[in-house]
């Protein structure tokens, strides 16, 4: 594996959220643990929801990695589709409102819920995601 994949939750062109794989090059440490470069970050926040969290459609307020600790989170889309991230995986979170656009419900942003019998402990690292 030369590259590390990264999934992403963005706003598209048109103001609707959609998922993108994105390529990061492992080009430094060794072959036996190859590192992608220093990425930025602006600080980490834990949070535990309980069985039963759902949220309504949302956007991110800052890009951010997402990493599930525990549990199972799913991502609903506008298009109805689902992605479910259990223990251990991850997603960059990036789908923010357009500039000068104002937050309508029936058309922007993305919704989550726990799923399973466990609470959902998730780890979110603020970053630049460019």
């Amino acid at each position: 594996m030369n590259t590390f994949t990264r999934v992403v939750l963005y706003t598209d062109a048109d103001g609707i959220a959609r998922f993108r794989e994105d390529a990061i090059a492992l080009s430094e440490g060794t072959p036996a643990a190859r590192l992608s470069p220093l990425m930025e970050s602006g600080g980490y926040q834990l949070r535990e929801s309980p069985v039963g969290f759902r949220s309504d459609f949302h956007c991110t307020t800052t890009p951010q990695w997402l990493v599930v600790l525990q549990g199972c989170m799913e991502i609903g889309l506008r298009d109805g589709s689902w992605r479910a991230f259990g223990p251990g995986q991850h997603f960059c979170s990036a789908d923010t409102l357009p500039e000068g656009a104002v937050f309508d419900p029936a058309v922007h942003g993305h919704r989550s819920r726990q799923a399973g019998d466990q609470p959902l402990v998730t780890l979110f690292v603020r970053a630049d995601l460019s």
